[in-house]
């Protein structure tokens, strides 16, 4: 039921979920004129997807602007209703990875999750971003790196101290878990496509 103690708190998750849903790929494939992100490799519209464009330029514009909506959602949070900032962090994921402007097809939430954890905890988001980073060098998979690297965040919050995050940590692992099913699929099968490889025809993959 909406009260009046529930109505701004329902506000900041609104305007959390439509922050998320921006679709950050999309609007810098039409700035730089490059083909729709959601035609070729993955079909994503994420940083790992526009990267397969073959412009670092262009992929490195959109792995800002969704980590800046994962962050802006819960600093927008923390000013008018602190008590629901990681849940307004939550929501902004959700609206990356279900986006109402996209027909609820979206990203794989894990740059604007990352955002989030940089507003909420400094050093935990550093700690994921290292992990994230060491396992895409010697790996060369994204995806890997990925679920990696969340597997890890609720014993980082628990290690660091931070044990008020570590269920946010659970939901967000569960959620990028969810959005990554079809590459651990393609992981197991040694499938996956490895980070760098560009690709520019259509696709139907997942």
């Amino acid at each position: 039921m909406i009260t009046l103690n529930t109505f701004p708190e329902i506000i900041v998750l609104v305007v959390a979920y439509l922050l998320g849903s921006i679709p950050s790929g999309i609007l810098v494939s039409w700035l730089y004129k490059l083909p729709d992100p959601r035609t070729i490799g993955s079909g994503n519209i994420g940083a790992t997807n526009m990267l397969r464009l073959g412009n670092k330029g262009a992929a490195l514009l959109t792995l800002f602007f969704d980590v800046l909506k994962g962050s802006l959602a819960v600093i927008f949070a923390l000013i008018s209703v602190p008590s629901v900032a990681q849940f307004a962090g939550i929501m902004a994921v959700v609206g990356h990875i279900w986006p109402i402007w996209l027909m609820f097809r979206g990203g794989k939430g894990v740059a604007t999750a990352l955002g989030v954890m940089l507003i909420l905890n400094l050093l935990l988001a550093m700690a994921c971003l290292v992990t994230w980073i060491i396992l895409a060098i010697t790996t060369r998979y994204s995806s890997l790196a990925s679920l990696t690297t969340f597997l890890l965040s609720s014993v980082y919050a628990y290690f660091m101290g931070a044990t008020h995050l570590i269920e946010t940590c659970l939901i967000l692992t569960v959620l990028v878990f969810w959005t990554h099913r079809h590459n651990i699929q393609r992981l197991r099968k040694g499938k996956e496509t490895k980070i760098g490889a560009t690709s520019h025809t259509s696709s139907t993959r997942k």
